[in-house]
């Protein structure tokens, strides 16, 4: 059987998707959408990748309506939190260690939910 290679896009709707993009991009790291096909994309670490769908009732993603969340791998979980922190951005820190690593949460400028996940045994280098 074929199968695909990974995640070649996420596409999305945004209210102001200017002022979002550049949001990703001066926050996370997610570089801007290349402006022709001479320029690269962005190029993620190879990893882990879950692809899950969840129950139409699921709280999961914090909004009844909202459809979906994104969940970026980060080498430094605690790291990241000072970054977006000391940018006034709020993240809340899930205090428990799971067996597949450590959470946080925050929502981008749109409300839209971005979960961050130290995988457990992470390279910290």
């Amino acid at each position: 059987m074929e199968k695909v290679l990974g995640i070649g896009g996420f596409f999305f709707r945004a209210k102001e998707p200017d002022a979002l993009a550049r949001w990703y991009a001066g926050h996370l790291g997610v570089a801007l959408p290349p402006e022709s096909y001479d320029d690269r994309s962005w190029e993620q670490q190879q990893g882990a990748t879950i692809f899950a769908p969840f129950a139409a009732t699921s709280d999961y993603f914090g909004r009844v309506d909202q459809q979906w969340m994104i969940n970026f791998r980060v080498r430094d979980l605690q790291a990241m939190v000072a970054q977006l922190t000391a940018a006034g951005i709020a993240v809340e820190v899930d205090t428990e260690h799971y067996p597949n690593g450590w959470f946080a949460r925050l929502a981008d400028p749109e409300g839209n939910p971005i979960q961050l996940w130290q995988a457990e045994g992470a390279d910290r280098d």
